[in-house]
Order: C-alpha cells, then structure tokens, then sequence
C-alpha cells in the first residue's frame, strides 16, 4: 500500500498504551525505506534507537547534555515552488517564532506580543535580513542571545527579558540559543527529545518540527515524518497549530506525516 497515491498521505494511529501503536509504524518505516522514502522520526520515549541500530542510520540525541543543536532562528535557504516574495520567508519565520515565544515565556499578553514582534524583526535587520531582502546567503542568523540583547533595549520589556534569560544564561541556556550543528541526511533520522525536562519537551518538539519543514519544503523528495507521542506537543495550543498547520500542507511537498497517540 503506497500512501503516496492516496489524495494525501497523512495518518494517524490510536490504541492503548502497549498495543503495538510504534512497532506497525517502525513496520511501515522499514517498507518505506525500502521504496527509497526518507523518513524522520520525533522520538519522546526513546523506542527507536533499536530501529536505528539496525538500520544503521542518524539518531540525534536533544538534550541539555548533547552536543547537537538547532538554531529555532533558522530561514529555509531555498523553496521547493518560487511563489514567494521578498520577505515572506522573514516574515514566516517571525510567525513561528512568536508562536515559539508563547510556548517559552508562558503566554505573551496582546502588548508584548506587539513587543516582540517588533524585536524579532529588529533581531534579523541587525543580521542584515529584513522584509525587503530576506536572502540569507552569505549572511549570519541570529539566535536567541541576539534577541534577549535586542529586548533589553526595548520599553515594557523587562518582564521577558527575565523570562528569556533562563534560555540564554541560566539552567536552559545553550539548548535553544547556539547555531545548527545538525542536517537531514538522506534516509532515516531519528530526533530524540526523551532526557529534557516535561516543560522543555513540546518547545523542542516544536523546534524540531520546523527545523523539519525547512528543510522539507526545499526540495521535493519523498519523505514520511513520524510525531509520536503525538499529544506532547498538542496539549499547547501555539505547538498544536503549527502542527495542524504542518499536516494541512503538507501533501505540497510530497511529505506524509504519521501521528501516534
């Protein structure tokens, strides 16, 4: 059965804890990597290094301790269609940052939103990468310390300064605030968010999944993206609708997206 052929390729697996929800999706991984379909797995309960050992592919470990990071500032480098203009893909990008600001801060009220917003923007044009021309070859991304040094600038601030500081220079800091080490290989990937902490789990969910979508909607190959323990990252509302909004285009870009709850 090719879910490809299908009107999309999308699907969703329910049952109860232990009735074998991973192993008939790890079944459908293992058919489809036969078919030369790239897929990437979001992992919170660790049940994939097995596959991966067998496979002998990529499992990236998210944690505190590890060595991988991804830079939630990231813009995709190219477009699989062209239908973009100037300052769309910025302007993309400050939409799910904001959404990620929700998810880090605890809820901005309507003024900061407005606030941050406006930060997010600056953060970029500090980097070169405005809505008039947001190409980012040869330029540098930002990243989270360079927002937090913009916020302290800014009037009716302060409160997320603190916020985001824990993110920047406290007990969070490093995780979400350094460069992308990592890429999407070809084949089978494999992210595991199993060692952080219940609060950081769906923000790295979330910044996971739109690492994902950049690198997806680049090219068009092939891929299935598997979310399990679906119900992580669907508990927030900002992290559900990014990921509602993913499933709802994702048929554009020759991707299906399997969740498991």
């Amino acid at each position: 059965f090719d879910r490809f052929k299908t009107e999309n390729a999308n699907m969703t697996v329910f049952a109860k804890s232990g009735w074998g929800k991973s192993f008939a999706v790890k079944l459908e991984i293992l058919r489809s990597l036969m078919f030369w379909t790239d897929v990437i797995v979001i992992d919170p309960e660790n049940e994939y290094r097995t596959l991966i050992e067998k496979v002998w592919w990529s499992y990236l470990d998210v944690s505190l301790n590890s060595t991988k990071r991804i830079n939630p500032f990231d813009l995709p480098l190219a477009l699989k269609d062209q239908e973009e203009r100037p300052g769309d893909l910025l302007r993309n990008a400050v939409i799910d940052l904001l959404g990620l600001m929700n998810l880090m801060l605890w809820k901005l009220t309507p003024e900061e939103a407005s606030i941050m917003e406006k930060a997010l923007i600056t953060t970029y044009s500090l980097k070169w990468i405005t809505l008039e021309d947001d190409n980012i070859s040869w330029k540098e991304i930002p990243v989270m310390k360079d927002l937090q040094d913009v916020l302290e600038t800014m009037d009716w601030a302060t409160s997320m300064v603190r916020r985001i500081e824990k993110f920047t220079n406290w007990i969070f800091s490093g995780i979400f605030s350094q460069k992308t080490n990592v890429d999407l290989w070809e084949w089978l990937q494999v992210f595991s968010v199993r060692d952080l902490d219940d609060m950081l789990r769906p923000i790295a969910m979330y910044v996971v999944l739109n690492h994902i979508w950049n690198k997806v909607r680049s090219s068009n190959k092939k891929r299935l993206l598997v979310v399990d323990e679906a119900w992580n990252i669907m508990q927030h509302e900002d992290s559900a609708k990014f990921l509602f909004w993913l499933v709802k285009r994702a048929r554009k870009y020759n991707l299906g997206i399997t969740t498991i709850t």
